[in-house]
């Protein structure tokens, strides 16, 4: 999956907190308060609109900087995909949907708590505990499609201190890619378009959105995007049961380390220079994913109702879940 920070957990009604009411109570509303305020305040609708204008202008000056562009062609020469180039690349969308959001707290009268990200939780227990889960059953993936001989491990790639090197890269870079993409579709979104609609109504459509939007990655077919967008469902189940989005952010890193680095497989149809084995895919490609890698193989969805088992198990139905 690629793109396109221990306290008291937020529970289901906290992640759709909303702003202190603006229309005083028994107040007389006009047609215009109605269009634009709810009884919370400013319409979620309106509030993503704001949101989704603001990333979007940061995005068309920030990536039509000329020396941006001579950057990345350095770090990244044509028909490549490298680590540094990505690492700058999302690092600048990380910190676009950051300043997008922190104008949004103001406006809103919130904090990054209460769009699923608890910033005194940052790389605590639940990073970790997503981080394995990920790694194991892209693992569990990727062994299956081996046992029906669609799959080779190959050698090493890499000497050990080239090994360190690039898993460290790797690990900076898809850490970014997860926490964009979970604090985005599963954070702000999830939040405010919840707030108006429900919480997995909410779910729902932004998983649809997920899939989609991966299929603007190039490599990328409509197996992948499928999985992308299931994906995107349960990690909003992990988030209706951990009451946060570090579960979800850690798991989704793991996978996509797991398949560019350790593994060194496409992934949504692309190879990175710098993993660790030379794998091979090979056989039919409803069983290999094809060019897209093994996110794209039939055998990924049984693998995504294991994750969702594994939340369900390890994370019970809290006291506020209805």
């Amino acid at each position: 999956m690629r793109k396109v920070p221990m306290g008291p957990e937020i529970t289901s009604n906290d992640s759709e907190k909303q702003p202190a009411e603006i229309t005083p109570a028994g107040a007389t509303q006009t047609t215009t308060d109605w269009i634009f305020l709810g009884p919370n305040g400013l319409r979620a609708g309106w509030r993503l609109c704001i949101f989704l204008i603001l990333v979007a202008a940061m995005f068309a000056g920030v990536f039509r900087l000329r020396p941006l562009g001579r950057l990345i062609n350095y770090l990244q020469p044509r028909g490549t995909v490298t680590a540094p180039a990505n690492i700058v690349l999302e690092g600048l969308v990380v910190l676009i949907v950051l300043v997008a959001t922190a104008i949004m707290m103001k406006i809103e009268r919130r904090s990054f708590a209460d769009y699923g990200l608890p910033l005194n939780q940052s790389f605590g227990m639940r990073f970790w505990q997503g981080v394995p889960l990920g790694f194991v059953l892209l693992t569990v993936l990727l062994a299956a499609i081996a046992g029906l001989h669609g799959f080779s491990f190959g050698s090493l790639a890499l000497g050990s201190a080239s090994a360190l090197k690039y898993a460290a890269l790797f690990a900076v870079w898809f850490f970014l890619v997860a926490f964009f993409e979970e604090f985005t579709f599963r954070g702000y979104l999830q939040s405010t378009l919840g707030s108006g609609i429900g919480f997995w109504p909410a779910a729902i459509i932004l998983a649809i959105l997920f899939g989609a939007i991966h299929l603007n990655n190039s490599g990328e077919a409509i197996m992948g995007a499928c999985m992308a967008g299931c994906f995107g469902f349960v990690a909003a189940f992990s988030l209706w049961r951990t009451g946060n989005i570090w579960f979800a952010i850690g798991m989704h890193a793991a996978w996509d380390w797991g398949e560019s680095f350790f593994y060194g497989v496409p992934d949504s149809g692309a190879v990175a220079q710098g993993h660790l084995l030379n794998s091979s895919l090979h056989g039919a490609n409803w069983l290999t994913g094809g060019t897209v890698g093994p996110e794209g193989s039939w055998l990924v969805f049984p693998v995504l109702l294991l994750m969702a088992a594994a939340i369900h198990f390890v994370f019970p139905k809290r006291s506020s879940d209805t």
